[in-house]
């Protein structure tokens, strides 16, 4: 069963967002949803992305809905990137008190076909690129006394997916970074915690789903019975984001429909 979710449109004034300064990594899928919610809720908004395709194509979706996004291109794999676009974010953005990390690639392939420059990528693009980028952005946050950082993780960094090998890895070091970074910045106010959709119909999946038959395989492990949208992860991400978590930290929140159930 394959049913389409629309949102009803409501005030995201009660959020507390309004004016707060969030750096968006990421610009397809996810990451633009949540970039576009963030400025919905009156967030002034930097988005990077190493792709300007990818950027523009946000600006111009942010104009059709009559928003605004910032942006600029920077390839969070490089040594050092993540200084250098925090210290970008800081610059244009007047300071930094939201980064969500939503980079990402996946690779499906069993871990006996993997050489170790194919592992090494996919650990690159995933889990260093989120180092260096949360690294950089929690010790602006920890010097100011507040912030959040939110990286975005996967169920396969709990369930033991085929063909996942190295992805199902990153995501599991995606889990225990941020917790460890929960740990160690709570006491300055900075909470740090990782949103786990489930199977999201995005750019990274399109390839995936549109193999015979495997839509209505993913949908039948879904207690749910339907595949998420990106949309749907933006309300997590907003909350996560808010003055009204400030007493959530280290915590994987899953929004799957059910899939880490059974």
């Amino acid at each position: 069963m394959s049913t389409s979710v629309t949102a009803e449109p409501q005030s995201t004034a009660w959020l507390g967002l309004a004016g707060a300064r969030v750096l968006v990594a990421g610009a397809g899928g996810i990451g633009g949803a949540c970039a576009l919610a963030y400025a919905d809720a009156g967030a002034d908004v930097l988005v990077v992305d190493r792709a300007p395709a990818a950027l523009s194509s946000l600006v111009a979706e942010a104009e059709t809905q009559g928003k605004r996004v910032d942006t600029f291109a920077a390839d969070l794999t490089e040594r050092n990137a993540g200084a250098r676009v925090v210290a970008e974010a800081v610059s244009r953005l007047g300071g930094l008190d939201v980064l969500l990390h939503a980079v990402g690639i996946n690779d499906r392939r069993p871990v006996l076909d993997f050489t170790e420059e194919e592992w090494e990528r996919v650990m690159h693009v995933n889990l260093f690129s989120l180092f260096g980028l949360a690294q950089a952005a929690g010790r602006h946050m920890v010097a100011q006394g507040h912030g959040r950082i939110l990286g975005l993780s996967s169920v396969s960094g709990l369930l033991a997916h085929h063909s996942h090998g190295p992805y199902a890895a990153s995501k599991g070091g995606i889990n225990q970074l941020l917790r460890v970074m929960a740990r160690e910045w709570a006491p300055h106010g900075v909470t740090v915690n990782a949103l786990a959709p489930g199977y999201i119909e995005t750019p990274l999946t399109a390839g995936h789903l549109a193999h015979p038959g495997k839509r209505e395989e993913l949908e039948s492990l879904v207690p749910a019975g339907r595949l998420g949208t990106p949309a749907e992860l933006t309300g997590p991400a907003l909350f996560l984001s808010s003055p009204h978590a400030a007493f959530v930290t280290g915590h994987v929140m899953y929004v799957d429909g059910g899939r880490t159930l059974v």
